[in-house]
């Protein structure tokens, strides 16, 4: 998630080393359990090489759309076929992605530039660009006006009109934004250069409370849809799970994570590890492990998708192993 001009350390590095400290006995006997997710499937990303960041969709087109952050490239996969559209090149460390169903674009954030560039998502025609600053990282949209929301810099989020492709509003930060989350004009942030997790107002441009983190390297975050925060730190690797700055739940799991997710109907949390993992956990107290299903190591990034009922975990190549998109199909 981080870009060229902010360098911070691979957090999973040290994890590794410190992982027979930090995880408890109960939590390792727990990873041996197979995961309620089948996989159904395997879609190749041909010649990509490099990490692989952050994923999107279009629903109705059942399009997948895939940054390929040490490739420096966007692939498009057509979720019919499981083959490419096509792919964007000559990208500088494309991170977060969102795909503006009104318009039929695709956003995409690059850390390396500092931009937010705009695609025509039939044909991959760029589409215009508005810079934001050093390291533009993970893309929301605001559902309400079909705004943009890019996290940047040392610390801001800042709201963009496609329309007009202009920077609208800003919200600034104590520190770098990692995962972040919108309810309507909240914003719920992970700031792991300042242990805080933020809350602020995007439309009135203030922070509104700030928490401080029960542990380092809080990256991904999630909306339970009942009014919780959900949480995953990196050191140790934990999930946290927390309404109005109180904390309900803070259990164990698998380490280097940079995405969560909330399946609402199965009343679970999807925690996509760099370890090789995909934990899933009931997301009622007291937060039950369910198992891990096995990806590949550097895999930390995914989708979950409710309308398609399956989860896409982005895998980096890896020896004779191509890069590719792993489909898992959750088991009820």
């Amino acid at each position: 998630m981080t870009g060229k001009a902010t360098v911070r350390p691979d957090p999973w590095r040290w994890a590794a080393v410190a992982l027979s400290a930090l995880c408890g006995v109960a939590a390792c006997a727990s990873a041996g359990a197979q995961a309620p997710l089948a996989l159904d499937r395997t879609i190749p990303l041909a010649g990509v090489k490099g990490r692989i960041d952050h994923l999107a969709v279009d629903v109705a087109g059942q399009r997948l759309f895939v940054a390929e952050l040490g490739n420096g490239s966007v692939e498009a996969i057509d979720l019919r076929s499981g083959k490419s559209l096509g792919r964007i090149t000559g990208l500088a460390e494309p991170q977060g992605l969102a795909y503006l169903a009104d318009r039929d674009e695709l956003a995409v954030a690059n850390g390396g530039d500092g931009t937010v560039r705009f695609y025509k998502a039939a044909d991959l025609a760029p589409a215009g660009m508005v810079r934001v600053g050093d390291d533009a990282d993970n893309l929301r949209i605001d559902t309400r006006s079909g705004r943009l929301v890019v996290g940047y810099g040392d610390g801001a989020l800042a709201t963009i009109d496609p329309a007009s492709r202009k920077v609208v509003s800003e919200l600034k930060l104590p520190g770098h934004p990692e995962g972040f989350r919108l309810d309507g004009p909240k914003a719920f942030v992970n700031v792991p250069d300042a242990g805080a997790i933020v809350a602020g107002d995007i439309d009135q441009g203030r922070v509104t409370a700030t928490w401080k983190a029960d542990h380092r390297w809080n990256f991904p975050m999630a909306l339970d849809g009942n009014g919780a925060l959900v949480t995953v730190y990196r050191l140790p690797a934990r999930l946290a799970v927390m309404a109005d700055g109180a904390v309900r739940g803070d259990v164990s799991t698998c380490g280097d994570a940079d995405d969560v997710f909330v399946d609402g109907r199965r009343q679970r949390f999807y925690v996509v590890c760099g370890s090789g993992d995909v934990e899933v956990r009931s997301s009622t107290p007291p937060y039950a492990s369910l198992g891990r299903a096995k990806t590949r190591s550097g895999a930390r990034t995914g989708l979950f998708v409710p309308e398609q009922d399956r989860l896409f975990v982005a895998a980096r190549a890896a020896g004779s192993a191509e890069a590719a998109i792993l489909v898992f199909k959750p088991i009820d």
